[in-house]
């Protein structure tokens, strides 16, 4: 079987909106030359691009997807929500939440972004592929049931999640979110549930700055199927291979899922706008690797990607490229330009001890509460 890879061409002509980076233009903040928001088209464009010069695009299985449905969004987004979204849509875009700026025809766009991560799924959930990548554009996992944020207006993962139940394809998902910002949204929607593990590894305090804590392991039926793992700024690739290993690797282990799903965000990059993690695409290549290998161990390889964030346009394909070499198998590489300065840009023995204990410590408080 091979490695699926979903995408859409109008996904990319999602529009950002009237921005300078992140502050609305107007007043004294001047539009820029090259556009508005970091949340652009050319980050994943390039990714495709770069698969075809390389030769992967061949090893791969491209497919397009139909939109979530009506039904599928309304499992997760209240009616009221889905509506007002439809009506502004409708009269060519605006804004429903803070920095989800949207054009003509945005609805429709999220619905598509949101039908590539459900079809990855039940892609892989039915057999016919070995695992998936979701080229998801505009991003979901920000999104909360009734207000959207941090460029994101559903809810992928979770609408695909729930599809999927519906449907009876599965029962215990994992979610894992390495993008470089809390994932507060999926955690919202699951955090009650004990069918539904969430694990966000992020830079601490970075966005949302209010949500992320350790702390925070769910309530009710959910409590202890949430985990964050806040990591500090400049923590590096040595960071997320430890909080992988040690956190990340025996949560899934426990929870036994039927199914590994990835918030697959590439703004921990060491060149990312948006982030301060110092990770390169070997970092990446190095955590596909892992969740490749659990999946194998714990649920027959059954593994999908959902792309999330990354606003470096030159570095984001070539992670992402990483990513997809692992989870295809294929010898086809793309040597990363950067990879000498990340390299060299990494922290010292001293803070990596300081990390390795700050990671030891999170360990040992999930002993505690077990």
């Amino acid at each position: 079987m091979a490695t699926g890879f979903f995408w859409d061409e109008r996904c990319f002509w999602h529009s950002g909106g009237n921005y300078a980076f992140l502050a609305p233009v107007g007043g004294l903040v001047q539009p820029l030359a090259a556009g508005g928001l970091p949340e652009n088209p050319e980050t994943k464009r390039r990714l495709k691009n770069l698969l075809e010069i390389t030769g992967l695009w061949s090893e791969l299985a491209p497919r397009h997807a139909d939109p979530a449905t009506e039904e599928d969004i309304l499992r997760i987004h209240p009616e009221t929500y889905l509506r007002q979204f439809q009506d502004i849509s409708a009269q060519g875009g605006g804004e429903l939440g803070l920095r989800t700026p949207f054009g003509p025809d945005g609805f429709e766009i999220a619905a598509l972004s949101a039908g590539l991560a459900k079809s990855a799924l039940f892609a892989v959930l039915e057999g016919d592929l070995e695992n998936a990548y979701a080229l998801s554009r505009p991003p979901g996992h920000h999104c909360l049931p009734d207000f959207p944020n941090g460029f994101c207006l559903l809810a992928n993962i979770a609408i695909a999640i729930e599809a999927a139940r519906a449907e009876g394809l599965a029962t215990k998902f994992a979610v894992i979110d390495w993008d470089v910002h809390h994932g507060n949204g999926t955690e919202a929607i699951f955090y009650d549930r004990d069918d539904v593990l969430t694990i966000s590894l992020h830079q601490d305090r970075n966005y949302p700055r209010d949500s992320g804590a350790f702390e925070d392991r769910g309530s009710g039926a959910g409590a202890g199927f949430n985990l964050n793992i806040p990591l500090p700024p400049g923590g590096g690739h040595n960071a997320y291979l430890e909080a992988m290993e040690r956190l990340v690797i025996p949560e899934l282990e426990r929870f036994a899922p039927d199914v590994i799903i990835i918030a697959c965000g590439f703004d921990a990059s060491g060149v990312d706008p948006l982030g301060r993690m110092m990770a390169g695409s070997h970092t990446f290549r190095a955590m596909a690797e892992q969740v490749r290998d659990a999946a194998d161990a714990l649920c027959e390889g059954r593994l999908v990607m959902v792309h999330e964030g990354g606003y470096s346009e030159l570095h984001v394909p070539f992670c992402a490229h990483a990513v997809l070499e692992v989870m295809s198998g294929s010898r086809i590489t793309a040597p990363d330009p950067l990879s000498e300065r990340i390299t060299a840009q990494q922290p010292d023995a001293r803070f990596d001890a300081f990390v390795s204990e700050w990671i030891a410590e999170m360990e040992a408080s999930l002993s505690d509460m077990r």
